[in-house]
């Protein structure tokens, strides 16, 4: 069953239009930012879930991180390409600044340029596909390999489009980096994917 395609609203014209990877560069090459709907905002947000807790609506985009009040902080985000999303209930187990990206031997064997940065590229580089700030994804004390990090291509923000790490742009991963805490709970929910084993 395909998934829906992403789509945003245009107020021009008053319709919602589908959000594909080449629209999504056009909009962000003309206009230098997000469409407004990933733009980090405060949202109304009902949820039984303590404030500071994560939770990721794959389908939608968007990563809301709970406040009190019944409030929530939305980020707009990448997800998993088709055959590379997932749900399921896992923790931050650490945070980093200028991250390390080391990619998984599953992606060093599919990807030439990962291949050559097997044994990690560091933090800090232009390129470094984590950005600034990554946030580590855990099951008890294992590593899921997920990630909520940064993007060195922020106009990919509402598309599917990792091979599993949740993607925010470089100024919201900040934001989100500094508000939440190591062994805070994030839930990700999208339909139609896999169930993390384990959770």
């Amino acid at each position: 069953m395909a998934l829906a395609q992403t789509q945003i609203y245009d107020s021009k014209t008053g319709k919602w239009v589908n959000y594909d990877k080449k629209k999504a560069r056009q909009l962000y090459a003309r206009n230098k930012q997000l469409p407004e709907a990933f733009q980090r905002q405060i949202v109304p947000f009902r949820t039984a879930e303590a404030p500071g807790t994560i939770i990721i609506d794959g389908n939608q985009h968007f990563l809301y991180l709970v406040q009190p009040g019944g409030q929530a902080i939305r980020y707009g985000i990448g997800v998993g390409r088709e055959g590379f999303g997932w749900a399921g209930m896992v923790r931050v187990g650490r945070k980093a600044e200028n991250p390390t990206w080391t990619p998984p031997p599953e992606m060093v064997a599919r990807d030439p340029h990962a291949a050559k940065w097997a044994a990690g590229m560091p933090g800090g580089r232009p390129d470094n596909p984590l950005g600034p700030r990554a946030m580590y994804l855990f099951v008890g004390d294992s590593d899921t390999i997920y990630r909520i990090h940064g993007t060195i291509e922020p106009w990919t923000i509402g598309l599917d489009v990792s091979s599993g790490c949740i993607r925010l742009n470089n100024e919201d991963v900040i934001d989100l980096y500094d508000r939440v805490d190591v062994g805070a709970k994030v839930i990700v929910l999208m339909q139609g994917a896999a169930l993390y084993k384990g959770v």
